[in-house]
């Protein structure tokens, strides 16, 4: 009851939650922020006459698509995680809080692998060329931001064990580290079509 009366006073004249037009207000602006970043790297990657190798000529398309499809899934386990605190279920909450992250990580692991091996084995460092910088400018913030996802996902996992259970109400809520979370998701969708598969 305490819940459903602290959302009443927190309900603007939007009719939306306070924090929920704040998150969205936020994604919006990372909307460009990213697009802008997009933008960059596609001016830059037919650029020639610069130190080789160029990202697209070592791409590994089997490799990052695993690991695109490990971050897809992480928005399924999303969406479980989201519809059981609506449920009030506190345990399948907890669980699918813990895989998210857990694909998250994997992801991130990926990702790390990838840089080390553009930088180690086939030397293209962010200094290379003005396309390897726009390349590791793009997925190093994308990186980025999924290594923040994360760190609010663990949040919401030590705050559930701490005090038993997540309330919708107070605190970091759930629905929007979810909205943050399928962003994440949704512009890696994105960054992986054109960067890696549009020749």
């Amino acid at each position: 009851m305490s819940d459903v009366a602290h959302e009443e006073h927190v309900h603007e004249s939007t009719g939306v939650e306070t924090r929920k037009l704040a998150m969205w207000v936020f994604l919006s602006s990372e909307f460009m922020f990213f697009g802008a970043l997009i933008t960059n790297y596609l001016l830059f990657k037919g650029r020639v006459g610069y130190t080789a190798p160029y990202p697209a000529e070592i791409f590994d398309i089997p490799f990052t698509s695993v690991s695109s499809f490990v971050l897809l899934m992480s928005s399924l386990t999303m969406v479980l995680a989201d519809h059981a605190i609506h449920r009030d279920d506190q345990r399948s909450t907890r669980t699918w809080l813990i895989a998210t992250a857990l694909l998250g990580m994997v992801f991130l692991a990926g990702q790390a692998f990838e840089f080390t091996t553009f930088v180690v084995d086939e030397g293209m460092k962010i200094s290379t060329n003005p396309a390897a910088s726009a390349f590791f400018t793009l997925t190093g913030f994308h990186g980025t931001h999924v290594l923040v996802g994360v760190i609010m996902l663990l949040t919401l996992i030590g705050i559930s064990f701490r005090k038993g259970r997540l309330s919708t109400a107070t605190g970091l809520n759930l629905e929007n580290v979810a909205l943050y979370w399928h962003f994440v998701d949704i512009i890696w969708i994105v960054i992986f079509t054109v960067v890696y598969l549009i020749k």
